[in-house]
Order: structure tokens, then sequence, then C-alpha cells
């Protein structure tokens, strides 16, 4: 069940929902005159949705090359990782 609170409360109680985002790790809504208006979540929480995000779109570029036959054997991609770290 999500948290909702009204925007008067990131004023009058910051540190209540700055807690509750460190120790559930999920988002706190809140609302201005009734309405959805905004998410606040801790950093960490952010980064780690940012970074799947960020492997979910490297995994659709690998998808993508595979589906149009853009691969190489996986023993050359390796050679050529092991010959740019000795470089």
């Amino acid at each position: 069940m999500p948290t909702i609170r009204p925007s008067s409360d990131l004023r009058n109680h910051y540190n209540e929902i700055s807690e509750f985002c460190h120790k559930y790790d999920e988002p706190v809504y809140i609302t201005k005159n009734g309405q959805g208006d905004l998410a606040v979540m801790s950093i960490e929480t952010y980064e780690k949705i940012v970074g799947k995000f960020e492997l979910y779109k490297l995994l659709d570029e690998g998808i993508e090359q595979v589906r149009k036959q853009k691969v190489r054997p996986f023993h050359e991609a390796l050679a050529d990782i092991e010959k740019g770290i000795q470089e």
C-alpha cells in the first residue's frame, strides 16, 4: 500500500518522511490540493531505480543486436577485452 502524505508534511514532518524513505526503500507520494504531485524517495532508492533502467537499456540493445545478427563469438570479444587491459 503506498504511503500518501499532504505537501504540508514535507515542511512539518520532513524528518519522519526521510526516516520512512530510508527504512523502507520506497517512495512517499505527496499530494497538493488533494491530487498526486510528487514522489519522494531516498537517494539510494533513486540510484537503484536508475541503475535498473540503465541495465534494461543495455539488455535491450544487446537483444536488438542479436535480432539483427550483429554478434560475434564470445572468445573473440573476450580476447579484445583482455588485449585492451594489457595495453
